[in-house]
């Protein structure tokens, strides 16, 4: 299957030590070696950098890692092909607009049953099960919200009802953002860490890199990041639950049904 990674912070940061160790499991200490991308955002703006070549040997992903970016709302998602051939068209994470916002969205896992499920006018452009149930995520929200409505929170409860009827169809593990706010959804396996003050440092699995973050951060800043499975290995990750979801703004829980995190 595939890994996630994405990041929700109060001020602008760079993901790049994080990142550094994700892409090292895209061909090198993992398995996941058909392809990659990031997508960072800037208001309503967005970069995104993809490859299908592994990114532990992908020049755009070296770039990348070495370029701080700094965004408060990034996914990013390293890929082993289950469905749909290695290319461009089918590497993750998927972008599309509704209510004139850009959301994204990277999926961790295989789901069967799925082809039936109604689209729209949110056509799949690849052969993934993956973008076939994005697109169709993005038509139930379209059809019951044609405007954007003042609560959030109810769209995010919306969209956790409707991944609890796709975790029924297989594995699924889900980052979803419009930029402002990054949902993660559990089916199985995913993680998250905030980081505050005081900070400390951090060790990678994956590679001999070790960060103080307190000198790298101010007082007041707060960074969550979600991730497959842990990234470090003198911090403490939390595990989600199958069929827990939390929804971060700024760094902080905006809402969730997870039990250890409020």
């Amino acid at each position: 299957m595939c890994e996630l990674l994405g990041m929700s912070a109060n001020v602008p940061t760079d993901i790049c030590f994080s990142f550094s160790g994700l892409l090292l499991r895209g061909g090198k200490t993992g398995p996941h070696s058909d392809g990659w991308g990031i997508v960072f955002y800037e208001g309503k703006g967005f970069r995104t950098f993809k490859d299908p070549a592994p990114s532990c040997d992908s020049s755009i992903a070296e770039w990348v890692q070495n370029y701080p970016i700094k965004s408060c709302s990034v996914i990013s998602h390293i890929r082993k092909a289950n469905r749909g051939e290695v290319s461009l068209v089918n590497t993750h994470p998927f972008t599309r607009e509704i209510w004139g916002r850009y959301w994204s969205y990277a999926h961790n896992g295989q789901l069967s049953d799925y082809a039936h499920l109604n689209t729209g006018h949110f056509k799949p452009v690849g052969e993934t099960d993956s973008e076939k149930v994005f697109c169709w995520l993005l038509h139930e929200i379209a059809q019951h919200y044609p405007e954007q409505p003042d609560d959030m929170k109810e769209i995010f409860q919306f969209i956790a009802s409707r991944c609890d009827t796709l975790r029924h169809k297989g594995v699924f593990n889900m980052l979803f953002s419009d930029g402002e706010y990054v949902m993660a959804y559990c089916s199985n396996n995913l993680y998250w860490i905030t980081r505050k003050a005081p900070f400390g440092k951090a060790s990678l699995i994956d590679d001999d890199i070790t960060i103080d973050f307190h000198k790298e951060t101010q007082p007041t800043d707060l960074v969550t990041l979600i991730a497959t499975a842990p990234l470090t290995h003198n911090e403490i990750w939390h595990k989600m639950q199958p069929g827990e979801y939390c929804v971060f703004h700024l760094g902080k829980a905006f809402i969730t049904n997870c039990e250890n995190l409020e």
